[in-house]
């Protein structure tokens, strides 16, 4: 968006560019406040605690005060923060309540540190020469607090990158890779990412009364006046690369009333107009499925003529194919929106779309569009997930043989980083930071981080094994060598390698049972420090099992007295038992043939869980996301994939008495009950169809109020994996029951995922389509890349009305982190599109 908005003041002359420098500061941010609850001039945006801290994984950078600069939010966390730079999992105040009060034109938010009896306002009201924020004490800041507590806003470095600042006319510039001075004292921050020395404090970049960032540039100028406080600038990066540059200043001790005062002026650009996004797939279309563009419009843009597809031949000129004036669907959030169907062009070739002066990328029209589309998952992304084993991709190691001394058993009545805890027990014969011998084998990294989430394994695994008995594709381009724990990725081996990624799963799942019993929550990095590790895993830990008994650092034969291993968390769940029964069930028909006694062992401890759950009470411990799901649901999914493996009745019984409450939750299980229509009776077949019927006739949770015709999801998480499932049920349902589904929800979920969507048109599946993500949350987010094969969250839904996906800066992990169980289930989607393209 940046480079966009260069060129386009560039085509409008030096002249305006000048003309915009000039303008005094009142004139370029006469900001009202609007009825959505946000400060707002044209192109330019200040929230005011609109949205709140991410409560599950901390400070997710969506809080406090906040700018959007010409259509991209540039800085956040407008708040009292206890350091200069403060780190993800740092105090953050609690938010009590927020008003605003439209007649005066502010807004105004209580908070709280409640661990220090310390309450505060923020109050913002708009001003001639932009907003003035206020940090309001009624009564003095507590001692402890001294020093320590602070107005500070974040602003996003790679909006800056390249740029300038002027801190009381003293020019400066931001830097382009943290390099800045730090202060040794005090303890190290737990977060810090190591785990020797001292702690350590940036110093600030600049300081003075008065800065100005990006002052060559309109589309990115804000200008900061402090009336009450100095301004410092910091480098948040120089503590954590996921850091932003932080204005800052300290709250003076024994002061009540207005104790900060700021002035804010970012700089709107005279007459600015985002320009169109004009979504489409960035893989392309097969000539019979529907194709519809959605144009996403600036609310102050005027309609700009017709649309036009272009066909693109071999000497590179483009002839009009389609042109039409595209029909209006109305407002969503902040944009306007058109639609442009271009579905009657069937002829393969190569195209682009045109609307408002401004091309897409080329896509293609071709009836084989989807045949390699799943390649990357498959052949990249996976590999690169295996733990416990090193994998090699031609001159490159994505990481070696990682977390060799697996496990510790976890303390016990300790809640843990990634949503982890344990019980007041260990349920297990180990004892607090015991070794647990047999858990390092098998098994993917769950996301952008290193733990092995066993709920996401067996997901995997099911969605692996329902590709190889839909649609047995063989494909063979990975090594993967068990004993050797090796992988060479792009090197064939003779085996299938959807097979071999279920193998793997099954390794760490059938590993849990052999080490303690029963299915565990996972295996999750010790502390947070360790939990901040990016690049290679196999570096994260020493390979080698922690003995007490050794000096930290120390190293005898196959121990060491470095306590890096992974915890592993052990309080029982029989909802996990039963998701990995369902898993274990399910591998055991896809290995059959190819690994007789793993498929042999797989089978038999899913009827032993079976069996031993029905032996007692359900164990009910719950926490997070990392212990299973709804206990009915995991409980029918294991019913249904041991039916499926066995055809014993007793499994068709148990999916019977489970179905009146699974009913009501159809659509999350649709897939599943579908998947017993084989083996079960006609009533069965009459009730789930009664639900399909339902579920068809209320197209809310099909297509929402938007012009996409997905679900698109508001919460913190965005909704890539809502959208994929939307596909994957209305495929099943025409499998079913063709008459009531024609499965089209599958070529809707792949345009969204391709480009169709809000805010961009980018792929969301790194690697394909023209132009996809290529700054993403892996684990080398770092290095600003990507892994090919990964898919993304999507769009976040900044509230009130901004659709969000970060394109420059990766470490937004709602937008942009990869999750293991995402790519099986696109791998699903692209081959029901495959599958439906030869009807």
């Amino acid at each position: 968006m940046k480079s966009k908005i260069g060129r386009r003041l560039l085509g409008t002359g030096l002249l305006a560019s000048a003309a915009a420098l000039a303008l005094p500061a009142a004139a370029q941010s006469d900001l009202r406040l609007n009825d959505a609850g946000y400060f707002e001039a044209r192109g330019v945006n200040v929230l005011v605690f609109s949205n709140w801290y991410d409560g599950l994984f901390a400070d997710s950078k969506i809080s406090g005060v906040e700018i959007v600069q010409q259509g991209e939010r540039t800085a956040t966390n407008g708040d009292v923060r206890l350091s200069a730079t403060p780190g993800q999992w740092d105090p953050i105040g609690r938010l009590v309540k927020r008003d605003i009060d439209q007649k005066t034109g502010a807004i105004e938010a209580l908070l709280e540190y409640p661990e220090y009896k310390f309450q505060y306002r923020i109050r913002a009201e708009r001003r001639a020469d932009g907003v003035h924020i206020a940090v309001i004490l009624d009564s003095p800041l507590p001692a402890a607090l001294a020093g320590k507590a602070g107005f500070n806003l974040e602003f996003l470095p790679s909006a800056y990158f390249h740029k300038s600042f002027l801190a009381d006319g003293k020019p400066g510039a931001f830097p382009l890779y943290p390099a800045g001075d730090m202060i040794a004292g005090g303890e190290r921050n737990a977060a810090s990412g190591r785990d020797i020395g001292p702690g350590a404090e940036p110093l600030p970049m600049a300081a003075g009364k008065t800065l100005v960032l990006a002052p060559e540039d309109p589309a990115r100028r804000v200008t900061v006046r402090a009336t009450r406080g100095d301004l410092q600038l910091f480098d948040g990066r120089n503590q954590a690369q996921n850091g932003w540059f932080v204005l800052r200043s300290l709250l003076p001790a024994g002061q009540t009333g207005r104790v900060v005062e700021w002035t804010l002026s970012p700089n709107s650009v005279p007459g600015w107009l985002r320009e169109p996004v004009i979504g489409h797939s960035q893989l392309g279309y097969t000539p019979a499925q529907a194709k519809t563009a959605v144009i996403e419009l600036d609310a102050n843009a005027k309609p700009a003529g017709p649309a036009r597809l272009l066909r693109i031949d071999e000497t590179g000129k483009a002839a009009v194919a389609l042109s039409g004036t595209p029909k209006s669907w109305g407002k969503y959030l902040r944009y306007n929106y058109l639609s442009f169907d271009f579905s009657s062009i069937r002829q393969p070739g190569l195209y682009q779309l045109e609307y408002g002066g401004k091309q897409t990328h080329s896509f293609r029209i071709d009836p084989e569009i989807y045949a390699d589309a799943w390649h990357p998952s498959l052949d990249v992304y996976l590999p690169v997930q295996m733990d416990h084993m090193l994998v090699n991709e031609a001159y490159r190691v994505w990481h070696g043989d990682s977390h060799r001394d697996d496990a510790r058993q976890a303390a016990v009545s300790h809640e843990h980083v990634d949503l982890y805890r344990q019980g007041p027990t260990t349920d297990t014969r180990f004892k607090p930071g015991e070794h647990i011998p047999g858990l390092n084998v098998g098994g993917w990294l769950d996301a952008g981080d290193f733990d092995i989430r066993t709920q996401t394994q067996y997901a995997v695994i099911r969605s692996l094994v329902g590709i190889w008995e839909d649609y047995k594709p063989t494909r063979d381009q990975t090594l993967v060598d068990q004993d050797l724990r090796r992988v060479e990725m792009h090197v064939p081996d003779g085996k299938p390698d959807l097979l071999q990624q279920i193998e793997h799963g099954v390794l760490y799942l059938a590993s849990m049972y052999d080490a303690v019993g029963y299915a565990v929550h996972g295996v999750v990095e010790p502390d947070v420090a360790q939990y901040t590790h990016l690049g290679d895993a196999a570096s994260k830990t020493d390979g080698l099992a922690y003995d007490s008994d050794l000096k930290f650092g120390e190293r005898k034969g196959n121990r060491s007295g470095t306590p890096d291993d992974r915890w592993v968390f052990t309080s029982k769940s029989s909802a996990l038992n039963y998701g990995s029964a369902a898993a274990l069930a399910a591998s055991s028909r896809a290995l059959r043939g190819y690994d007789d006694a793993l498929a042999d062992k797989a089978l038999k401890l899913a009827r032993a869980v079976w069996a031993d759950e029905h032996s007692h009470a359900p164990n009910s411990f719950s926490h997070g996301n990392t212990t299973g799901g709804w206990l009915p649901g995991e409980e029918f999914a294991a019913a249904v994939e041991l039916l499926a493996t066995t055809k014993d009745p007793q499994y068709a019984a148990r999916v019977t008495s489970l179905w009146p409450e699974i009913a009501p939750r159809f659509g999350q299980y649709a897939e599943t009950a579908l998947q017993a229509l084989p083996f079960m009776d006609a009533g069965y077949r009459s009730k789930v169809e009664a639900e399909i019927r339902k579920l068809k006739a209320n197209a809310t949770p099909f297509t929402g109020a938007n012009p996409y015709g997905v679900p698109i999801t508001t919460g913190g998480w965005a909704g890539n994996g809502a959208v994929i499932q939307t596909g994957l049920t209305d495929y099943a349902i025409h499998k079913a029951f063709p008459a009531l589904s024609d499965g089209s929800l599958v070529f809707r979920a792949l345009d969204y995922l391709h480009g169709t969507h809000p805010g961009s048109d980018i792929s969301f599946v790194s690697g394909v389509g023209t132009r996809s993500k290529e700054v993403a949350y892996g684990n080398n987010r770092a290095d600003f890349s990507f892994i090919a094969g990964g898919v993304v969250p999507g769009v976040l839904i900044l509230k009130p009305d901004l659709p969000e996906n970060s394109e420059n800066w990766p470490f937004f992990w709602g937008e942009n982190e990869y999750v293991v169980n995402m790519s099986p289930s696109y791998i699903a989607l692209v081959q029901a599109a495959i599958e439906l393209g030869r009807k």
